[in-house]
């Protein structure tokens, strides 16, 4: 990871009794849950973004996962407080990538190293729709 770029967004959850298999640790598909949660997050405050059903009409550009990868360090426990960290690895013409980490706030230690690229996306055309410049600034942005 970039260590020049600054974090986008800190969110902090807690590890639910529910995010945990007979194991009891959480379940690795768990993890991208807590990526997209601290995407929405991020989303919120850069873009005033709020996600609308499909019910209400056209629904216009908004963005789709294209690919997620994550590298797995350690187990997180129910009650583990984390801290996930999205930063803006790169913006290309319709798409653009995280870097990201979830760290153990009471350890320190980074449990997960992640990747994420999402695609600009219009919902009602159903093509992905390029990045202009008002919108490339935004996503740089940290909150």
């Amino acid at each position: 990871m970039d260590a020049d770029r600054p974090w986008l967004v800190r969110h902090r959850l807690e590890v639910r009794f529910n995010d945990c298999d007979p194991l009891g640790h959480a379940n690795n598909a768990v993890y991208f849950t807590y990526l997209e949660q601290a995407r929405f997050t991020l989303w919120r405050r850069q873009l005033g973004w709020v996600a609308q059903p499909a019910a209400l009409g056209q629904r216009g550009p908004g963005f789709i996962l294209a690919r997620a990868e994550c590298d797995f360090k350690a187990q997180v426990r129910y009650g583990d407080q984390l801290e996930v960290r999205l930063k803006l690895a790169a913006v290309g013409r319709t798409s653009f990538t995280y870097d990201c980490e979830i760290a153990d706030l009471t350890s320190g230690a980074v449990v997960a190293v992640a990747r994420t690229v999402q695609v600009h996306f219009d919902y009602d055309a159903s093509r992905p729709t390029p990045i202009g410049d008002e919108l490339r600034e935004k996503l740089a942005r940290p909150v």
